[in-house]
């Protein structure tokens, strides 16, 4: 399926702990755990369906945006969140010291 990056709307789900976005009838997810002032990244999943398109991406940059609005920190415990920031080293600032070894380049 042809996606275009631009057009997908991620919205959060507090209820269900998830950032959301909802392509014709597939739903793509990072899921998250809320606690205090920092979030954790658990899980992304895309349907295969959406794979390749630039789906995930955009879930996560839409997440990291958020919590970066919102003053954050970021526990990136889902492998793609982790290797997200590792290829966008700009948001490694939201990373606590002690979890800094999830996105280091290896």
């Amino acid at each position: 399926m042809k996606i275009d990056p631009e057009s997908i709307v991620v919205r959060d789900n507090p209820q269900e702990q998830r950032y959301e976005a909802k392509i014709q009838d597939e739903l793509a997810v990072v899921e998250y755990q809320l606690n205090g002032d920092t979030i954790t990244f658990t899980h992304t999943e895309v349907p295969e369906a959406l794979a390749g398109g630039g789906v995930a991406g955009k879930l996560v940059s839409t997440a990291l945006d958020d919590a970066r609005a919102r003053g954050l920190a970021v526990v990136p415990l889902c492998p793609y969140v982790a290797s997200y920031i590792r290829r966008h080293p700009d948001y490694a600032a939201l990373v606590p010291t002690e979890y800094q070894h999830l996105v280091q380049r290896r």
